[in-house]
């Protein structure tokens, strides 16, 4: 099928328009179908929160709609499926290559379309780069993944074709503009988990990514003389939402807003913002998790110890009966791991002790190694990442450390509460919706040194608190985080774009 007509021949295509679609709310005996499209879901690859909202978040709307899922056919995803049923073929257009469209099902019957061209996708590395850095032509293997989601929205499958696009960060944002620029209307939602990365590359690329010329203009692709894919999708999409209430309001300040603040404040002025907090799924679950050395429930503080004695041996560290801290993250300087680098001098001086997992940038990495080296009894590192040792550091951990300079959402924050172990953050975006202060963690405003010194420095005093320490404790395993406060959430923004699309079309 050519969505664009390529063919030469338009006349058998069943492209959406004001005129042919009915109104979502005259189909009353189907469900609404939503296609949610990803560069990555954990099924089969994640490089950070994305790719845990990927899994998580189709499977809670089921409920309420027929939601299947859209991502390219990484290597890891054809090791799974090595035999994918193909649907359709997606001709070319302009410098797109063309592909097949295949179609999975998971274990519990999720759908998931998968984008078949071994040259764009079946790599060596992450979806986004490799050891030399990222993929030279990621506009186009990307450009792809937008154009596949607007196809499959006009009926390049026969059986199926979405009512609406959720569509995430900038590798799929291009797909509201695909749609805007053939003059086809279809609701939108683009979900930015990460403003700071918006997919920028040269204005020389318009031509082959097909965009018109007409679209390099600031109320469209045009970003300080680049094309911006994130712009795109901000601009064409129908609602835009962040992954927290709190980096909603911070993304359309100059400070935060990654030069889009302008663009951003127009569109919560047009009620097309929003802040819909991530969830975690029911497997973070002290009480059942099969990767912890002893699983526990609140007030069970003996297997709580017994948890944070087999971390201890894991990292090679001194029996202790002093606080333990823990950090789960991506070693970069925007998880503030400096600051925890800087922060451990006082932990161990207090009797403390202290884990890192995770990888990330060269010096970060060195660092900490460092810091293992001159404290081996009281600081274990290990440079990589393993989600059964990440789940034995939350439930063995007193503490959290996650002093992000910016946090678009966050996850380990959650994580570290259903364990009982209390994180440590800074103020911001979903750490500030998601952390109590005092309550079920600490928390403070400064980007330095000492905002976060003087955060731990309370942590060890709750520490000696045993009765304080256990009540904060019960606390943060109380809360609840799961995905179902979410899906509601993006269920009435749904409901909304419905609404809206339906009165274009009785307007038209």
């Amino acid at each position: 099928m050519s969505f664009w007509g390529c063919s030469g021949d338009e006349s058998h295509e069943p492209q959406r328009s004001p005129a042919s679609d009915p109104p979502l709310d005259s189909r009353t005996s189907l469900q609404p179908r939503v296609l949610f499209a990803t560069p990555e879901m954990a099924d089969f690859v994640k490089t950070g929160g994305l790719g845990e909202v990927a899994g998580a978040l189709p499977r809670a709307l089921r409920r309420d709609f027929d939601v299947r899922v859209l991502i390219p056919g990484y290597r890891q995803v054809r090791a799974a499926h090595p035999d994918i049923p193909v649907v359709a073929r997606l001709n070319g257009y302009a410098g797109v290559p063309a592909c097949d469209l295949g179609l999975i099902e998971t274990d519990d019957g999720l759908q998931i379309y998968v984008l078949l061209n071994a040259d764009l996708f079946e790599r060596e590395g992450t979806p986004y780069g490799d050891a030399g850095g990222d993929f030279g032509d990621n506009d186009l293997r990307f450009a792809r993944l937008s154009l596949a989601a607007a196809e499959i929205a006009v009926g390049s499958d026969p059986a199926w074709r979405a009512d609406l696009l959720h569509l995430n960060d900038w590798q799929a944002a291009l797909a509201p503009a695909y749609l805007a620029w053939r003059g086809l209307r279809v609701p939108s939602v683009l979900t930015i988990h990460n403003l700071a990365y918006q997919g920028l590359f040269p204005q020389a690329n318009l031509g082959r990514l097909g965009m018109p010329d007409s679209a390099f203009q600031v109320n469209g692709v045009e970003f300080y003389g680049q094309l911006s894919f994130l712009k795109a999708g901000i601009y064409y999409a129908s609602y835009v939402t962040t992954v927290s209430e709190t980096y909603a309001r911070e993304i359309q300040t100059p400070d935060m807003g990654c030069g889009l603040d302008g663009l951003l404040r127009t569109r919560a002025s047009q009620g097309r913002l929003a802040g819909i907090l991530n969830g975690i799924d029911e497997s973070w679950d002290p009480r059942t998790d099969p990767h912890l050395a002893t699983r526990f429930e609140a007030d069970d503080w003996k297997g709580k110890r017994a948890n944070a004695e087999a971390v201890r041996q894991h990292f090679g560290l001194a029996v202790s009966r002093g606080p333990l801290f823990a950090i789960v993250s991506r070693l970069v300087h925007q998880k503030g791991i400096d600051l925890s680098i800087q922060a451990a001098e006082t932990i161990v001086a207090e009797g403390g002790q202290m884990v890192v997992i995770g990888q990330g940038e060269g010096r970060f990495e060195n660092a900490l190694r460092n810091l293992a080296r001159r404290y081996p009894e009281a600081v274990g590192v290990h440079v990589g990442f393993d989600e059964a040792d990440a789940r034995r550091m939350f439930a063995g951990s007193d503490f959290l450390l996650m002093p992000s300079r910016f946090e678009p959402c966050g996850l380990a924050q959650m994580y570290a509460q259903r364990f009982g172990s209390l994180p440590i953050v800074r103020r911001t975006g979903g750490l500030a919706d998601t952390v109590e202060d005092g309550v079920t963690g600490f928390s403070f405003a400064e980007r330095d040194e000492g905002g976060l010194g003087g955060a731990v420095r309370r942590a060890l005093d709750t520490f000696g608190q045993k009765k304080r320490l256990n009540t904060m404790r019960r606390t943060a395993m109380g809360r609840s985080f799961g995905w179902d406060n979410s899906a509601a959430h993006y269920a009435a923004l749904y409901a909304r774009a419905f609404g809206n699309a339906a009165s274009r079309w009785r307007a038209a």
